[in-house]
């Protein structure tokens, strides 16, 4: 475990990633060599870039988001609320504060970037007592965001290195579940490498597992979430299924487990559920 070290270049032979190049922080430069170089090195992966390692499923960026941490802004659960062309929301972490945020299509990041601040306060106007608690509070820390938000596949193995997380997988934050599905690539990753060493199943067998697991638990979240990151209005039967949730508590949790990760995808839109739910509207 090297803390406060840079990795200045991923190292290989003959198409073959053997390792890294780096430095300790104030250090001399360091090479290590390794069966293995996994790159947890998020979006823009250096591990990815070393290796050419191909895109599917590409989408553009759909949203940009800004956010803060203020004080004093109560805060019960997690509050979203999307409107025409723009969303808002806030959610309670730790030592009192609240993280307040907006976002809005991709195509406004130049004009919202103009003036980040008041952008945010336009936003929040749309739904007064909202924009009323933020107005009595304290922002705490500056204003942070970004536009650049790609949604993609990549391949997560080759000769000598495979990647995991944001770097091997990456889509629209508004369904929060980026950390969730990283923790849960880690863990399939792991096994898969361990079985290799190990000589339980050949290494590219079980890295090709890995992919294939992964792609088949987060393809139809991965869809979900870039429809919802549009902003566009749903689709005519996703709207009326939304409409006939009204006053069922316990349909209405599961949609929302749907966000979450809790509830999976095709479960929840299955044809059988989406009957009971409507003919019991």
């Amino acid at each position: 475990m090297r803390e406060r070290f840079t990795v200045d270049e991923v190292a290989s032979e003959a198409g073959i990633v053997t390792g890294i190049r780096g430095h300790s922080q104030g250090g001399d430069a360091v090479t290590e060599t390794a069966k293995i170089v996994i790159g947890a090195d998020g979006l823009h992966s250096a591990v990815a870039k070393a290796a050419q390692a191909p895109s599917y499923n590409e989408k553009p960026p759909l949203a940009c988001y800004y956010y803060s941490y203020w004080s004093g802004v109560p805060v019960e659960g997690g509050q979203l609320y999307v409107r025409p062309d723009c969303g808002f929301g806030a959610l309670p972490t730790n030592d009192g504060r609240t993280l307040v945020m907006g976002f809005w299509p991709s195509r406004e990041f130049p004009r919202v970037r103009e003036n980040i601040e008041e952008s945010l306060f336009q936003v929040w106007a749309l739904h007064p007592e909202f924009e009323e608690r933020v107005r009595g509070g304290k922002r705490e820390e500056r204003i942070v965001g970004t536009g650049d938000i790609p949604n993609f596949f990549r391949k997560p193995y080759g000769p000598g290195w495979a990647l995991v997380g944001d770097a091997g997988y990456h889509k629209d934050p508004v369904t929060a579940q980026g950390i969730s599905d990283a923790f849960r690539d880690a863990e399939a990753l792991a096994e898969a490498v361990d079985a290799g060493f190990t000589g339980r199943q050949p290494l590219d067998a079980g890295l090709a597992e890995y992919e294939r697991r992964r792609n088949e638990q987060v393809t139809p979240l991965y869809e979900f979430t870039c429809q919802f990151a549009s902003l566009e209005p749903p689709p005519e039967e996703l709207q009326q299924l939304i409409g006939a949730l009204q006053g069922n508590q316990e349909q209405t949790d599961r949609f929302l487990g749907v966000t979450a990760g809790s509830i999976p995808v095709p479960e929840f839109f299955a044809p059988q559920n989406i009957e009971k739910i409507l003919s019991g509207a």
